[in-house]
């Protein structure tokens, strides 16, 4: 090969370089009450890529789920700020982060967090309906088809079992297709076997639609499958 096309190849296969998804930026997060003053995260600093999977670690009170919540923007940081797809989150006002949350960012929590007096299809055409896609019920319908649960469409979240309320959680936070989705313990309340399936269907879902997936676990056979691991120990970055 030559060295003009060996150059070629080389540059054809160097990886391309592009602005992060998310940039947490000196965060800081303390609370005073009548004891003193809590600091829950200390200096927290970090850049997240688009399409990567990344673990939050660390033992319960070092701040993960604290800090998940100031990069979805539902918490505030004492100091420092969190830059989503380029945008500072805490320049906005809620409205503001409330808009860009449902443009860019999926959920998915340990407690399932579906609307009870809602079906399985009408959870997941929610977020659609508030961004207001008109074709909500058709996209809804595929998303739980992908999920596994094509049949349990007019079911509601009491009679379906604990991993089928999270195959729910996972179809409505991916039926938007969110550049980021946010998992806080998502298998933390279900058996190992249905936990795994719902692992591999959150990575599944992760390739297909290139989200940057950002999920806090103490479960180190599931962090050890992300591309990276982030851990907190007493607020600080180890």
């Amino acid at each position: 090969m030559s060295e003009s096309i060996a150059a070629a190849v080389d540059h054809a296969q160097a990886p391309v370089l592009s602005e992060p998804i998310i940039a947490v930026q000196h965060v800081y997060k303390s609370v005073t009450d009548s004891t003193g003053t809590l600091e829950i995260l200390r200096d927290i600093d970090f850049h997240l890529a688009p399409r990567e999977t990344v673990a939050i670690v660390g033992a319960s009170g070092s701040g993960k789920s604290t800090l998940l919540s100031i990069i979805a923007g539902l918490d505030t940081p004492t100091r420092g700020t969190v830059r989503l797809a380029g945008e500072d989150l805490f320049a906005m006002d809620e409205d503001e982060r409330a808009a860009l949350r449902a443009r860019k960012l999926g959920f998915v929590f340990q407690s399932f967090q579906l609307l009870g007096n809602l079906t399985a299809l009408e959870n997941v055409m929610l977020p659609l309906e508030l961004a207001g896609s008109r074709d909500a019920r058709r996209r809804a319908a595929e998303m739980l088809e992908r999920v596994g649960l094509a049949q349990r469409l007019g079911h509601y979240p009491k009679v379906l079992s604990g991993g089928e309320q999270q195959r729910v959680a996972l179809a409505r936070a991916f039926v938007v297709q969110p550049a980021v989705l946010l998992a806080d313990e998502p298998t933390g309340s279900l058996d190992f076997a249905t936990g795994e399936t719902i692992m591999e269907l959150m990575f599944a879902l992760n390739r297909e639609l290139g989200t940057t997936l950002v999920l806090v676990t103490h479960d180190r056979a599931i962090a050890e499958r992300c591309d990276r691991r982030i851990t907190i120990e007493a607020g600080r970055l180890v």
